[in-house]
């Protein structure tokens, strides 16, 4: 795709957290299966049900554009994930597993969040009032989740790896 304006940058974009998105439906069962702590397993299977939610709006995103979903490969949500996948791989110890399944899945989170980010700005710029609302719902989960992972890490789990 050959990008030369805003409203190309901006379907770029949606299609890029498409991707995003859709790999984390992949991915999130293996964290749920990694997670020794209840909490940290609840959180990840229920972001799991919040991500397919979040897939479903893009459909409807791009619906409303007059666009078809479609996926523009991010090379950043891989690294973000090939990383994890690798730190969880090298570590026995299940709480200090649980540690770095929170890290990554903040990491997973802040990416989100800057995209939704984007996204809700370019669409007021670009005048996308009728994708507002799922843009803006979803930029308010992704800020939820993390926020849940942070207080379980620093309520609960850091100091059980400690």
């Amino acid at each position: 795709m050959s990008i030369s304006s805003l409203q190309d940058l901006f379907v770029h974009t949606l299609q890029d957290i498409y991707f995003a998105e859709n790999l984390i439906v992949k991915k999130l069962p293996t964290m749920v299966k990694e997670a020794s702590a209840t909490p940290l397993k609840k959180a990840f299977e229920e972001h799991l049900e919040e991500t397919k939610t979040h897939v479903s709006r893009l459909d409807e995103v791009f619906r409303i554009l007059g666009k078809k979903p479609q996926s523009e490969e991010c090379p950043a949500i891989e690294g973000i994930i090939e990383e994890a996948e690798e730190l969880i791989g090298e570590i026995s110890n299940a709480k200090t597993k649980d540690a770095a399944l929170i890290a990554a899945g903040q990491a997973v989170e802040h990416y989100e969040i800057t995209r939704y980010g984007t996204l809700v700005a370019w669409a007021k710029e670009l005048g996308h009032e009728e994708v507002l609302g799922h843009l803006r719902e979803t930029l308010a989960e992704e800020k939820d989740a993390d926020n849940k992972l942070l207080r379980l890490g620093e309520d609960q789990l850091n100091q059980k790896a400690a």
